[in-house]
């Protein structure tokens, strides 16, 4: 398993999180693994840290609302890819910045990522996302991710798909091993990046 998330780790961007709260910073690094395994973390907890590694080889910029204002400069040359984290209700109000409220819970929170996603994609970012040939999935295999996605349960799928509880069980061995990926929120991830749901019907 960790050689085929490893292998995937090539095609996919790098992603900083740039944020001073350790626990912010490890908390959105930890989720972040989680449903996007095939993506490098790498979590810095000053702009002086980023600006000494590589700063402009990151997809995404996930950084603190005060790093972001003390540092607007930079950001704004690498817009959309700067996404200022806030919490709670005092979002900042920033025209045309993607903004993350941090204060969700996860579910709502992978939405928010997910939505981002979409609304990069269409504006024609360049997201390197797409799997190796090796790992595409079968017909089949794309029917249970999609209702894995909309939240059903081995027996549920099985009987929407007129299949038994065997071959559901299978497929889903199948779709983890093939893309590395064992989360709910990992796989929805997936399946919205490639196209097969959108992010608003989960």
């Amino acid at each position: 398993m960790y050689s085929v998330v490893n292998k995937m780790k090539t095609h996919q961007p790098e992603i900083a999180i740039i944020d001073s709260n350790t626990l912010c910073g490890i908390g959105l690094q930890t989720l972040l693994e989680e449903i996007i395994p095939m993506a490098t973390i790498r979590v810095f907890h000053s702009f002086g840290e980023l600006v000494d590694d590589t700063p402009d080889m990151y997809a995404h910029y996930f950084v603190s609302a005060q790093i972001y204002f003390e540092h607007t400069a930079f950001f704004r040359e690498r817009h959309p890819r700067a996404i200022v984290l806030a919490g709670g209700e005092n979002l900042p109000q920033l025209a045309g910045v993607p903004t993350l409220n941090i204060y969700q819970d996860e579910k709502t929170l992978v939405k928010s990522i997910l939505r981002m996603h979409e609304r990069g994609h269409h504006k024609g970012c360049n997201h390197p996302h797409t799997s190796p040939i090796e790992h595409e999935l079968s017909a089949r295999e794309i029917e249970v991710l999609v209702l894995i996605t909309k939240g059903l349960i081995n027996k549920e799928i099985a009987e929407k798909l007129n299949i038994s509880l065997t071959t559901v069980i299978s497929h889903r061995k199948n779709i983890t091993e093939k893309l590395g990926i064992k989360s709910v929120p990992g796989l929805t991830i997936y399946a919205v990046m490639n196209g097969y749901v959108e992010a608003d019907s989960i």
